[in-house]
């Protein structure tokens, strides 16, 4: 394989994404900060348990691995935690041979702020707050739910994505929303060459898609699926679309209001994001979903198409 030359793909997590911090932050939320402190210097020495995004984070950084010359690949540590509470967090990095060397320790604030600064294209956490602050900051972010299914087998890293309000913009969506379903249609067609405007995912699949390209097609370690409940006739401006972006998507599904999550298992998607409560709740029965709280669907409660 040849020396890498392309831009990084940077991915932020948050340490009780990374890691399963429940039993610590059970302590923080019924005995306070003080409480916490000292339960977190008394454990450091004491290994986390793997959180949600572990599987995920190591899947990324053996990318780096397949490909010589500097990582293109880099996950960055966002913690709510001051540097001295964290040194639990960074012994656990350690002990699992996580290539993870910057980090944002906040004391108690909100880290989201520090993901632009790093230049990140994902940001990853289980704090809804700091996901929609981050998102509302035209970043990519995702709330990670609990998954009732271990992480994937395979080597292969397979990330799928829901299409409005995530790699599109939700405009197309409130049509639907305000309008019905036939509004919804009638305007897919008739802007079936106008591409959609972009998503918060975007740039997040961009960089992806710039990684695949170091690879030979038959040997790329990353593999991407747009899951949408769309279906024929309101695929086409989708497939315009992404052309226009230049953005290869490895595999389509238009589900027409199929449930999503028999199809992400067919997938064997590591990770699925989208927008809607109700698709992530079930996909998560599945496999590992964040949630994207963007868009008309997290303004109002209503069905989804």
């Amino acid at each position: 394989m040849p020396m890498s030359v392309g831009p990084k793909l940077v991915i932020a997590i948050s340490s009780t994404a990374l890691f399963d911090m429940r039993e610590s932050h059970s302590i923080y939320e019924n005995e306070g900060v003080a409480a916490y402190a000292e339960y977190q210097r008394e454990h450091e020495d004491d290994i986390l348990q793997p959180g949600e995004a572990f599987p995920l984070a190591t899947k990324l950084l053996r990318i780096n691995e397949k490909l010589g010359g500097d990582p293109r690949v880099e996950i960055i540590l966002l913690s709510r935690n001051s540097a001295d509470t964290g040194l639990r967090v960074f012994n656990s990095i350690a002990h699992y041979g996580l290539n993870i060397s910057r980090a944002a320790f906040s004391g108690g604030n909100s880290p989201y702020r520090y993901v632009s600064a790093f230049a990140c294209h994902l940001f990853l956490s289980t704090h809804a707050d700091d996901v929609r602050r981050a998102l509302d900051s035209g970043m990519a972010a995702a709330t990670l739910l609990p998954s009732k299914n271990g992480p994937s087998e395979s080597d292969e890293l397979r990330f799928a994505f829901d299409g409005d309000a995530v790699l599109f913009s939700d405009a197309s969506e409130r049509i639907f929303k305000e309008q019905g379903l036939d509004a919804f249609t009638a305007n897919e067609k008739a802007s079936a060459r106008q591409p959609l405007d972009a998503g918060p995912f975007k740039n997040f699949l961009q960089a992806l898609h710039g990684l695949q390209a170091e690879f030979p097609v038959d040997e790329c370690p990353i593999r991407t699926a747009l899951v949408t409940a769309r279906a024929a006739p309101a695929h086409e401006r989708v497939v315009r679309t992404l052309r226009s972006w230049g953005i290869r998507i490895d595999e389509s599904l238009f589900l027409g209001g199929l449930s999503k999550g028999d199809f992400l298992n067919s997938f064997g998607a590591d990770v699925f994001f989208d927008d809607q409560q109700v698709h992530c709740t079930s996909a998560s029965e599945y496999v590992a979903t964040g949630h994207v709280p963007h868009g008309v669907a997290n303004e109002v409660n209503s069905d989804d198409h």
